[in-house]
């Protein structure tokens, strides 16, 4: 008596690019191989056009071969030391400040909340020169606001929290956009088991809301702490080019351009290289936990 062939399981496919599952027997589609061939070229371009001159950066910083030297200059340390405590100040007062409001643009309901959305965006798209310009109509010392502090003896802009002020203004958008998203994926049947359970609201939000969007907090904090060190424009106008009290290093590089070009690199190498970090732990965030912007 012959044995009967036992039935295969059905073929599963290999997965597409995507992670769906494609069927062997079905030829590839023109999204799977017309277009990618179509765009590879241009795709390839752009990523030369954006790693050639940072490569440029990057190798004649280390053709220079005095870069230590230069990093004891007292315009670079005075710049770094400046910019790590501004662009630290400023990430503070965004995450105490942009948790709140993401929190309420992600689960709550209010008159204006599409308003408020755009409004925090909006530093996404305005040029930072005119960012400095605006700050400085309201904390300059004839401003809405400075010329009430003035009398007080309370000077704000061309000062060190004039720095902090700008980078928040321009940096706040990228992490309470992030945080956000990391709100809105929360489920809420888990904070409304967390309440039938006997958790307050504080000890919902502390220990599940909070930890669950943890990843997507993360990210925006990197990413916004990358984009305050990074700013120029909003600076520049706002709290002015003062070593030790307003220049950062993105200022400092435009100031030893004047006389010397090796500490402008040096110091613009170092923010390409903070700046790759910073982008590098964002994405590996998102690949690792979700979408976090």
């Amino acid at each position: 008596m012959s044995r009967r062939p036992s039935p295969q399981p059905p073929s599963r496919g290999r997965r597409d690019p995507a992670g769906r599952r494609r069927d062997p027997a079905r030829p590839a589609a023109f999204g799977d191989l017309g277009l990618r061939s179509l765009f590879l070229a241009p795709t390839l371009l752009f990523a030369v056009f954006v790693a050639l001159p940072l490569l440029a950066l990057l190798a004649r910083a280390v053709m220079a071969g005095d870069a230590l030297h230069q990093l004891t200059q007292p315009i670079v340390v005075s710049a770094l030391r400046l910019s790590a405590l501004t662009s630290a100040a400023a990430l503070v007062a965004i995450v105490l400040v942009g948790t709140p409001a993401a929190y309420l643009l992600a689960r709550g309901n209010f008159p204006g909340k599409r308003v408020v959305d755009t409004l925090i965006d909006v530093p996404l798209a305005l040029p930072p020169v005119v960012v400095g310009v605006a700050l400085l109509l309201v904390f300059g010392r004839l401003g809405v606001v400075g010329r009430w502090l003035h009398p007080l003896g309370i000077e704000i802009a061309f000062t060190t929290l004039a720095v902090v002020l700008a980078q928040v203004f321009v940096a706040a958008p990228f992490y309470v956009r992030s945080a956000k998203i990391g709100f809105a994926q929360v489920e809420p049947e888990l904070e409304e088991i967390a309440v039938t359970l006997g958790a307050s609201t504080w000890q919902t939000l502390r220990y599940v809301t909070v930890p669950l969007a943890w990843p997507a907090l993360v990210g925006g904090a990197v990413l916004s702490w990358a984009r305050a060190l990074g700013e120029f424009g909003a600076t520049i106008m706002f709290a002015g080019n003062f070593t030790g009290r307003t220049q950062t290093m993105p200022l400092a590089i435009m100031t030893a351009l004047e006389s010397d070009l090796q500490t402008a690199i040096v110091l613009a190498t170092l923010l390409v290289l903070a700046t790759f970090v910073a982008l590098f732990l964002f994405r590996w965030i998102g690949r690792r936990f979700g979408d976090v912007w």
